[in-house]
């Protein structure tokens, strides 16, 4: 086809010389303050020295407890902790035992500390998966999916849970989709006899969850709602110039806001000064030395990504500390004690930022053991700023003086969403030090992808109401049919929140949809033999059902089909590749330079459980894709290679790595406990989980923190 090229004329149209404005940006940043904030900022400071107080609302909760189950809602940092230790604590007197549950290993590591402080290590024991010590103790603290476990346990059995108290720290949790399914797992099995205290962030349907929980345990729950945090917030918008403005102000009556005047104009400009070129990080610096100026720091600065939590370290100076030679001595004294004992952390690539700037970055890419550092300088108010994602703002608790948000959405695994009003009272819940301020502040920074406008209405906005996130998989279905018939499992699922959610809504029982998953994947395992044809679990099914894992029938197959290797290092090299969470590149590997034995038996399972995967997807289950790459990695891990080469090979931040070898460890502990059925590979599996857990993926939290 020719190709026809036209002429261009000799006298084109004039056009209008209309080139895109030059994005102008900020001149020398000098710091300054709008006059309406005098009299916040002359608020700064410590509060009085006094005895402690409990507010209202911890000893109505703590008396609620003596009655019945108790749901406390309470902003970020008001002390709902405080409730849970008096609760406790009158439980230890009458000779009684808790069970403390939490979303995060960190949250319940922190909370172990504390509690052997505060009742004596002899009296507490933790559960991670990870972590197993003490656990007969009077009181023992867990993540949640162990408190599940031994749940069904309990019902298989038909022996009581040995606890007498049951603490759901950060219940809100109940609406995450991808662990909410938990949540509502325990409150739907725990026994009525065992008091319920459910401790969580403000969320807008409290009262609706207390009538569900009262309609399915029998007893009364109470709602103890706190909507006053226990640190006036102030929010604040930092203007490219350096002057710092209040972020809204009142508007009309029933306390509805609008931007603060100044902010509204600069927001409307055509062509308003940037900080930063887009996808460019502000002067970190620059910010830094403004809040200093005004009193504003330690603050916690809540960034887009990991990459912006390791940028935002170069772009700090060492000047906030040259005038306090004090504060840096001490600083430096602190982190050679904190990290004398711990060779690898010593020398962490980011230890210069640490002793000599006092500001940390802290993301999921860090090991566990480098933000438990982070976090414990940051809590003794040696840090001047951490650079933190998100995700740090539930659970963990280390406020600052000021949080500063640079991006009004967050990433959800998927996509890029608009920040909630309940992630956004998460992030702030961290400014304000109860004890150790008067006020607390959220500083907006101005930029391409912070929405201040949609910050400023997120200032009042209601929390948002948690919905069900209950759904059906094998380990649930296969763990309930051990101890459940069909028609019983269908009472169970009647109980859900989901089905208490759907009947007021419609009038109707509403769970046809949770049924009809759970009988799709009932006549899968009744197909593939482990639920024979009573629908009552068969000697397959049985011990299929202990696997609580992400991949159970998977995992299962391997057994059946004897593909499993009893050598320790191969053992864990196979588990990864089942828990591997990201796609690979099988394709960089030079499978030359691995052991035969290892790239052998990776495509022996590979190929044996192929049919079964098939028949799984063909039945619309979702099959995990096994990768060699974390294969080789645990390998490696596993046959003793030092750390640094393990990293150099998988091409992994130390905290992917250390997330793949704990989720390995912890299908390993499953696998060990199958020891009647296949004794070789549940020697394997033990042997090969204590080769994995060492330094520096697992670090004593009490060496770290001198707890």
């Amino acid at each position: 086809m020719t190709q026809k090229f036209h002429r261009r004329s000799p006298h084109p149209k004039r056009r209008p010389n209309r080139q895109p404005p030059k994005k102008r940006f900020a001149p020398k940043i000098k710091a300054g303050s709008d006059t309406k904030l005098k009299p916040i900022f002359e608020q700064i400071g410590a509060p009085e020295p006094r005895p402690f107080m409990p507010d209202r609302f911890q000893l109505e909760a703590v008396e609620a407890v003596k009655t019945g189950d108790c749901l406390v809602t309470a902003p970020t940092g008001s002390g709902k902790t405080w409730i849970a230790e008096q609760v406790i604590a009158a439980a230890l007197k009458r000779g009684e035992k808790c069970w403390y549950a939490t979303p995060l290993k960190a949250l319940t590591n922190s909370i172990f500390s504390r509690f052997c402080e505060l009742f004596g290590s002899d009296k507490v024991g933790i559960l991670t998966g990870d972590i197993k010590d003490n656990p007969s103790a009077p009181i023992v603290v867990g993540t949640t999916e162990i408190l599940r476990n031994q749940l069904y346990d309990a019902m298989h059995t038909g022996k009581d849970l040995k606890t007498d108290l049951v603490v759901m720290d950060e219940a809100h949790y109940l609406g995450d989709a991808d662990r909410g399914v938990v949540w509502e797992e325990v409150m739907i099995y725990l026994p009525a006899r065992i008091p319920l205290l459910m401790l969580s962030a403000t969320v807008g349907n409290a009262h609706q969850i207390a009538d569900w929980l009262t309609q399915i345990r029998g007893r009364k729950v109470q709602v103890i709602e706190e909507n006053r945090r226990s640190v006036p917030l102030h929010p604040l918008f930092f203007h490219p110039s350096g002057t710092l403005f209040p972020l809204v102000s009142q508007k009309g009556g029933k306390g509805r806001v609008g931007l603060y005047k100044k902010v509204n104009a600069y927001i409307h400009q055509e062509n308003p000064p940037l900080l930063a070129p887009p996808n460019r990080l502000p002067p970190i610096s620059d910010i830094l030395k403004v809040m200093k100026k005004y009193r504003l720091l330690p603050a916690i600065f809540f960034m887009k990504s990991r990459a912006d939590c390791n940028g935002a370290l170069e772009l700090c100076s060492g000047e906030l500390l040259a005038d306090d030679p004090a504060r840096a001595d001490l600083l430096q004294r602190r982190v050679d004690e904190i990290l004398s004992a711990h060779p690898h952390l010593a020398r962490h690539d980011q230890r210069y930022h640490l002793e000599h700037l006092a500001v940390g970055a802290h993301h999921s890419g860090q090991l566990p053991g480098w933000k438990v550092v982070i976090e414990t300088l940051m809590s003794e108010g040696l840090l001047d700023a951490m650079f933190a994602t998100s995700t740090v703002a539930a659970g963990v608790n280390f406020p600052a003086r000021s949080v500063v948000i640079l991006n009004s959405d967050r990433f959800n695994g998927v996509d890029f969403m608009p920040l909630s009003a309940s992630e956004y009272n998460q992030m702030t819940g961290r400014a304000g030090r109860r004890g150790k301020d008067k006020v607390g502040f959220a500083l907006m920074i101005p930029g391409k992808f912070n929405d201040i406008g949609h910050l400023a209405r997120l200032t009042n906005r209601a929390p948002e109401r948690i919905v069900s996130q209950i759904h059906i998989n094998f380990s649930m279905v296969l763990n309930l049919l051990l101890s459940h018939t069909p028609e019983q499992v269908h009472g169970l699922l009647e109980r859900s929140f989901a089905a208490f959610l759907l009947e007021k809504k419609r009038g109707s029982q509403g769970i046809s949809q949770l049924w009809e998953d759970f009988l799709v994947h009932l006549e899968f395992l009744q197909y593939k033999g482990f639920v024979d044809e009573n629908h009552a679990l068969t000697e397959d099914g049985k011990w299929a059902s202990r696997l609580r894992i992400d991949s159970p029938l998977l995992v299962g197959e391997c057994f059946r089909r004897k593909l499993f290797p009893e050598d320790p290092a191969l053992m864990a090299a196979m588990v990864a590749s089942f828990v591997n969470e990201r796609e690979r590149d099988d394709s960089t590997i030079n499978r030359g330079a691995l052991p035969k034995s290892l790239t052998k038996t990776f495509l022996k399972i590979r190929k044996g459980i192929t049919p079964f995967a098939r028949e799984m997807i063909d039945w619309g289950f979702e099959v995990p894709f096994l990768y060699l790459h974390p294969a080789a990695t645990l390998y490696l891990w596993a046959s003793g290679t030092p750390w640094n080469e393990v990293l150099q090979f998988c091409g992994l931040p130390e905290g992917d790595l250390s997330r793949l070898i704990l989720r390995t460890a912890d299908n390993l502990h499953h696998i060990a406990a199958l020891t009647t059925v296949f004794p070789q590979a549940a020697v394997a599996a033990a042997e090969a989980r204590k080769a994995i857990m060492r330094d520096p993926v697992v670090t004593s939290l009490t060496d770290i923190t001198g707890a």
